[in-house]
């Protein structure tokens, strides 16, 4: 099991088109702590490439959802992509 794994998990029990997570609910389902890196968008990448693409974007990008870094908060929307 991954450490984004739980994240994939909470995303696919979604019943909306857009959830909105803070950096410490994300902690909570994934049960540890976001790297500083997260502040920044370009963690936030939706990269679908396997080669490229990193480990949390194929937690987001599994369940069917592309991340946003809600711009001056601690905040990620996710929407669906289908």
């Amino acid at each position: 099991m991954g450490k984004y794994d739980p994240l994939t998990g909470e995303l696919r029990r979604a019943r909306t088109a857009e959830v909105i997570l803070s950096f410490r609910q994300i902690e909570r389902v994934i049960g540890a702590m976001l790297p500083n890196r997260a502040r920044r968008p370009e963690w936030w990448a939706n990269e679908t490439d396997q080669l490229a693409g990193s480990v949390q974007s194929r937690a987001w990008l599994d369940a069917g959802f592309r991340a946003y870094l809600i711009p001056g908060s601690e905040q990620v929307r996710f929407q669906k992509t289908v």
